[in-house]
């Protein structure tokens, strides 16, 4: 199956998503004019964090070595998507944009019209000799039958926990949520700690990391899709209201860092891997993103987010990073060939070397990769028995014009300012009027 196949290739490599750098390049090369008349000033604007800059540059170089004739400037960072706003507002956007990082939403820049549409264009594309649309591990997020972005980096949200912590001390690591809370109560008492950290400024991380996938294991695909784009009841429906719940129940029980609320991703990251906390919610990047900070004896766990019920599978939900095109690019017949560039299984490879992640591309060989890391071989073993986890897939991101005003309400909830009910009411509130103003 296309899942097992994309977990044996995680088994290989590991992930990552959020630091930084920045930088312009320009430049040429020998070897006669660019391909196909190409040329002129190629504007490219990339998030730089837990994935680093590496493997951007080095695809750059050759770009700009296959097309001597384009000068690429670089637009890059751990803050870019804030540093560049005032361009895409202006109607003055770089040709060619990476959606990711704190500040980005590809679902916000395709309701304002500010991504190219790609529908019949990427059809043309091929990844060596294969069509690209058949080359995807996940296909292509939709809006209305419309692709406006192409995925490039393969990546799922999960629960970590402090392997060393759990194996010194015989805590059992949780298979539904019942066993989580058993857990975190053993931690809190035995430990002395706050067992689950989060940030709180980038409330996403939970909101993306924990209920994407609680409400996949409750309501599947369907309930999944309805929350991200807002539908009519689906925020106060019952099996929302027992995920949130449940959230609840873990804030009453003092399981929840208080401090969680003025932490940042790195600082929540920090404190867990200093044992201040036994469990945290983040994508496959966070081994790769800390790697600089990780104490010597720690050793990383991660399992799919427990929040089912006993006796039922855990959730995965792919998140997926995508590169698109401005509508308003100055220069589309550049960025139409850096896409293509981009997209080659030999930049695949690549991309493993220098993030320990993965491309969204099929049939990418790492089996020969070395170094891998325990908690993948545990986590592909975990992932590829169907018995205990299942995939489930989301239409497309959620607009940032309704995570904001549900990450606020949802921050509130995990203080212990509202109740799960008062929380579904206001995001009820907020997704009708998302629905009202679209």
């Amino acid at each position: 199956m296309l899942w097992t196949g994309l977990l044996m290739l995680i088994l290989v490599v590991g992930c990552s998503s959020d630091e930084s750098s920045s930088e312009e390049s320009g430049g040429s090369s020998s070897d006669g004019s660019g391909e196909g008349g190409v040329s002129g000033e190629l504007e490219l604007q990339y998030f730089v964090g837990g994935y680093g800059d590496s493997w951007w540059k080095e695809v750059i170089a050759d770009f700009q070595e296959e097309y001597p004739d384009v000068s690429v400037v670089e637009h890059a960072g751990p803050n870019i998507n804030d540093e560049m706003r005032s361009r895409w507002v202006s109607g003055d956007p770089p040709d060619v944009v990476y959606i990711d990082g704190a500040g980005s939403s590809e679902t916000q820049m395709v309701e304002d019209g500010q991504l190219m549409n790609l529908t019949d264009w990427v059809e043309e594309i091929e990844v060596d000799g294969d069509p690209l649309m058949d080359s995807f591990l996940v296909e292509p997020a939709t809006y209305d039958g419309d692709i406006y972005s192409l995925p490039l980096v393969f990546d799922t949200w999960g629960t970590w926990y402090n392997k060393k912590m759990f194996e010194e001390k015989g805590y059992e690591v949780p298979t539904d949520f019942d066993s989580f809370m058993s857990t975190m109560g053993e931690i809190q008492e035995g430990e002395d700690i706050a067992p689950f950290v989060t940030t709180g400024q980038h409330p996403y991380y939970f909101l993306r990391g924990v209920l994407y996938p609680a409400f996949g294991a409750a309501g599947g695909d369907e309930l999944l899709s309805d929350v991200i784009t807002g539908a009519e009841g689906a925020w106060t429906s019952e099996p929302v209201l027992e995920v949130m719940k449940k959230v609840e129940e873990m804030q009453k029980a003092g399981y929840i860092d208080d401090g969680f609320g003025a932490l940042n991703h790195t600082q929540s990251q920090m404190d867990f891997l200093l044992g201040d906390n036994a469990f945290i919610p983040v994508g496959f990047w966070l081994p790769n993103e800390m790697k600089n900070d990780v104490p010597e004896d720690f050793s990383f766990g991660f399992i799919p987010s427990p929040m089912q019920n006993e006796g039922e599978a855990f959730s995965i939900v792919p998140d997926l990073r995508p590169l698109a095109i401005a509508e308003g690019a100055e220069n589309p017949e550049a960025a139409k060939a850096f896409v293509e560039f981009v997209f080659s299984r030999e930049y695949a490879k690549l991309f493993s070397e220098h993030t320990g992640a993965i491309m969204n591309l099929n049939g990418v060989d790492l089996a020969k990769s070395e170094g891998v890391p325990d908690y993948l071989i545990e986590a592909n073993k975990m992932i590829n028995d169907p018995e205990q986890v299942q995939l489930n897939n989301k239409p497309h991101p959620m607009s940032a014009d309704l995570e904001e005003p549900i990450s606020n309400s949802l921050v509130s909830l995990m203080l212990g300012n509202i109740t799960a009910e008062e929380f579904t009411e206001e995001a009820e509130k907020a997704a009708a009027e998302y629905r009202n103003s679209n």
